[in-house]
């Protein structure tokens, strides 16, 4: 009795992040790569090792559990170690550093629907970081601790070895 092969399905591609506008659809998409890979954390860690490249799984895990794109070099491992190389390498590549530059206001933004929002390449980087309030209210508190610290430890009390000096003029009047 002769038996007809089962015809297999086309290999899957991996999952592409040339279109990926930002960080979070770029990292949404190295979550499909991973799903695509089939491999464990630990696997991959082991993938990267074996090819020369520093994955620790952890990393890896922390990097999937947010939306800020990785480094360069943590990039390059984990999509390595998920088996993509060569031109597919190059796009992942290419569309990091593309967001990258995007983030920093120094390039076009990527295609989109949305107007676009370009700023001079003449500013200082800080002039093109959006303002964050939360930053603000961190260092004044952290004024204040330090304040508040000195003020408890002595520093800023009115203690008696502290000399007044007060200045007096002709007519007998203190000055301040």
């Amino acid at each position: 009795m002769t038996t007809t092969p089962t015809p297999q399905p086309a290999p899957q591609l991996p999952p592409s992040p040339a279109g990926a506008a930002d960080a979070v659809a770029f990292m949404a998409e190295l979550r499909r790569l991973r799903t695509w890979s089939g491999l464990s954390f630990r696997q991959l860690d082991r993938r990267a090792a074996a090819a020369g490249d520093t994955l620790p799984y952890s990393t890896a895990s922390t990097m999937l559990g947010r939306d800020r794109l990785p480094r360069p070099e943590l990039l390059v491992a984990f999509v390595k170690a998920c088996g993509v190389e060569g031109d597919e390498l190059r796009v992942w590549q290419t569309c990091h550093a593309e967001i990258t530059a995007h983030q920093a206001g120094l390039s076009r933004p990527p295609a989109s629907d949305a107007p676009a929002v370009a700023f001079p390449a003449a500013l200082p980087p800080a002039a093109r970081r959006p303002f964050r309030p939360v930053t603000v209210i961190a260092a004044a508190a952290l004024v204040i601790a330090s304040l508040a610290g000195a003020g408890l430890a002595g520093g800023l009390s009115d203690t008696s070895d502290t000399e007044v000096h007060v200045l007096v003029d002709s007519a007998g009047g203190a000055l301040h």
